[in-house]
Protein backbone atom coordinates (compact mmCIF):
# COMPACT_ATOMS: atom_id res chain seq x y z
CA UNK A 1 0.00 0.00 0.00
CA UNK A 2 1.57 3.24 -0.71
CA UNK A 3 -0.41 6.35 1.21
CA UNK A 4 -1.65 9.51 -0.08
CA UNK A 5 1.13 12.41 0.24
CA UNK A 6 2.03 15.77 -0.72
CA UNK A 7 3.00 14.34 -4.58
CA UNK A 8 -0.20 12.54 -5.73
CA UNK A 9 -3.57 9.74 -4.47
CA UNK A 10 -2.87 6.70 -2.69
CA UNK A 11 -2.97 3.30 -4.27
CA UNK A 12 -2.24 -0.53 -3.26
CA UNK A 13 -0.02 -2.98 -5.60
CA UNK A 14 1.23 -7.14 -4.82
CA UNK A 15 4.55 -8.03 -5.27
CA UNK A 16 5.30 -11.80 -5.14
CA UNK A 17 2.62 -12.90 -7.46
CA UNK A 18 4.83 -13.65 -10.58
CA UNK A 19 7.41 -15.14 -8.78
CA UNK A 20 5.37 -17.50 -6.47
CA UNK A 21 2.73 -18.45 -8.72
CA UNK A 22 3.22 -17.04 -12.27
CA UNK A 23 0.21 -14.73 -12.25
CA UNK A 24 1.27 -11.21 -12.98
CA UNK A 25 1.27 -8.59 -9.93
CA UNK A 26 -2.03 -6.41 -9.46
CA UNK A 27 -2.54 -3.02 -9.06
CA UNK A 28 -5.50 -0.78 -7.70
CA UNK A 29 -6.25 2.62 -7.25
CA UNK A 30 -8.93 4.99 -5.93
CA UNK A 31 -10.13 3.40 -3.63
CA UNK A 32 -9.60 3.49 0.54
CA UNK A 33 -5.96 2.04 0.79
CA UNK A 34 -7.19 -0.84 2.78
CA UNK A 35 -10.36 -1.81 0.77
CA UNK A 36 -7.71 -1.63 -2.06
CA UNK A 37 -5.24 -4.38 -0.19
CA UNK A 38 -8.70 -6.43 0.93
CA UNK A 39 -9.74 -6.46 -2.77
CA UNK A 40 -6.07 -7.12 -3.86
CA UNK A 41 -5.42 -9.89 -1.56
CA UNK A 42 -9.01 -11.67 -2.51
CA UNK A 43 -7.56 -11.69 -6.38
CA UNK A 44 -4.37 -12.62 -5.32
CA UNK A 45 -5.63 -15.57 -3.74
CA UNK A 46 -7.97 -16.83 -6.43
CA UNK A 47 -4.56 -16.26 -8.98
CA UNK A 48 -2.78 -18.42 -6.34
CA UNK A 49 -5.90 -21.21 -5.98
CA UNK A 50 -4.87 -21.33 -10.44
CA UNK A 51 -7.86 -18.80 -11.56
CA UNK A 52 -5.99 -17.28 -14.56
CA UNK A 53 -5.97 -13.58 -14.53
CA UNK A 54 -5.24 -11.62 -18.36
CA UNK A 55 -5.55 -8.24 -19.56
CA UNK A 56 -9.19 -7.49 -20.91
CA UNK A 57 -11.04 -10.11 -18.56
CA UNK A 58 -13.85 -8.93 -16.37
CA UNK A 59 -14.03 -10.80 -12.83
CA UNK A 60 -17.23 -10.44 -11.17
CA UNK A 61 -18.29 -10.19 -7.35
CA UNK A 62 -14.88 -8.64 -6.30
CA UNK A 63 -16.92 -5.30 -5.49
CA UNK A 64 -20.16 -6.43 -3.75
CA UNK A 65 -22.05 -7.45 -7.10
CA UNK A 66 -20.01 -5.45 -9.14
CA UNK A 67 -17.85 -6.46 -12.20
CA UNK A 68 -13.78 -5.44 -11.89
CA UNK A 69 -12.10 -5.45 -15.40
CA UNK A 70 -8.08 -6.28 -15.77
CA UNK A 71 -5.46 -4.25 -17.82
CA UNK A 72 -2.13 -4.72 -18.88
CA UNK A 73 -0.57 -2.06 -17.18
CA UNK A 74 2.36 -0.27 -20.33
CA UNK A 75 6.38 -0.70 -18.81
CA UNK A 76 6.58 3.52 -18.74
CA UNK A 77 4.87 3.90 -15.80
CA UNK A 78 6.68 1.13 -13.71
CA UNK A 79 9.20 3.33 -12.69
CA UNK A 80 6.54 5.99 -11.49
CA UNK A 81 4.74 3.95 -9.83
CA UNK A 82 5.72 0.13 -8.83
CA UNK A 83 9.36 0.66 -7.29
CA UNK A 84 9.30 -1.70 -4.55
CA UNK A 85 8.54 -4.06 -7.06
CA UNK A 86 11.24 -3.19 -9.73
CA UNK A 87 13.41 -3.65 -6.23
CA UNK A 88 12.27 -6.89 -5.55
CA UNK A 89 12.15 -8.62 -8.92
CA UNK A 90 15.68 -6.19 -9.71
CA UNK A 91 13.87 -5.33 -13.06
CA UNK A 92 11.27 -5.30 -14.84
CA UNK A 93 9.87 -6.83 -16.99
CA UNK A 94 7.29 -8.46 -14.78
CA UNK A 95 3.61 -7.92 -15.80
CA UNK A 96 1.31 -5.90 -13.75
CA UNK A 97 -3.16 -6.03 -14.31
CA UNK A 98 -4.33 -2.92 -13.25
CA UNK A 99 -7.85 -3.73 -11.37
CA UNK A 100 -10.03 -1.05 -12.83
CA UNK A 101 -13.53 -0.43 -10.78
CA UNK A 102 -16.27 1.09 -12.17
CA UNK A 103 -18.73 3.87 -11.29
CA UNK A 104 -21.73 3.68 -8.93
CA UNK A 105 -23.36 3.26 -12.65
CA UNK A 106 -21.22 0.35 -13.59
CA UNK A 107 -19.37 2.59 -16.25
CA UNK A 108 -15.70 2.02 -16.68
CA UNK A 109 -13.15 4.76 -17.09
CA UNK A 110 -13.41 4.92 -21.30
CA UNK A 111 -17.37 4.80 -21.26
CA UNK A 112 -19.25 7.42 -22.19
CA UNK A 113 -21.02 9.31 -19.48
CA UNK A 114 -18.79 8.78 -16.69
CA UNK A 115 -18.37 11.88 -14.74
CA UNK A 116 -14.91 13.82 -14.03
CA UNK A 117 -13.86 12.88 -10.77
CA UNK A 118 -14.46 9.56 -11.31
CA UNK A 119 -12.24 9.44 -14.03
CA UNK A 120 -9.54 11.01 -11.84
CA UNK A 121 -9.48 8.74 -9.55
CA UNK A 122 -7.70 6.15 -11.34
CA UNK A 123 -4.90 6.32 -14.08
CA UNK A 124 -5.03 4.53 -17.13
CA UNK A 125 -1.91 2.83 -17.32
CA UNK A 126 -2.74 0.28 -20.32
CA UNK A 127 -2.08 3.49 -21.95
CA UNK A 128 1.39 4.90 -22.79
CA UNK A 129 1.93 7.95 -20.50
CA UNK A 130 1.95 10.55 -23.56
CA UNK A 131 -1.77 9.10 -24.67
CA UNK A 132 -3.07 9.48 -20.94
CA UNK A 133 -5.55 12.21 -20.12
CA UNK A 134 -3.90 15.41 -18.54
CA UNK A 135 -4.63 15.22 -14.52
CA UNK A 136 -2.66 13.65 -11.84
CA UNK A 137 -1.30 10.69 -13.07
CA UNK A 138 0.30 12.62 -15.89
CA UNK A 139 1.96 14.98 -13.50
CA UNK A 140 3.29 12.25 -11.39
CA UNK A 141 4.59 10.48 -14.06
CA UNK A 142 6.68 13.99 -15.50
CA UNK A 143 7.23 15.18 -12.43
Amino acid sequence: MVPADDEGPGFAYTIGLWHTHGTPELAMFGLELQTMHVLLNSLGRKAAAGAVLESGMECHGVIEERSVILKAADLRWYREFFGLAISYYRRPPFPVLQVVWPDADGRFLWQPGTKEQYQQSQPQLWLKPAEHPAGVWTELATG
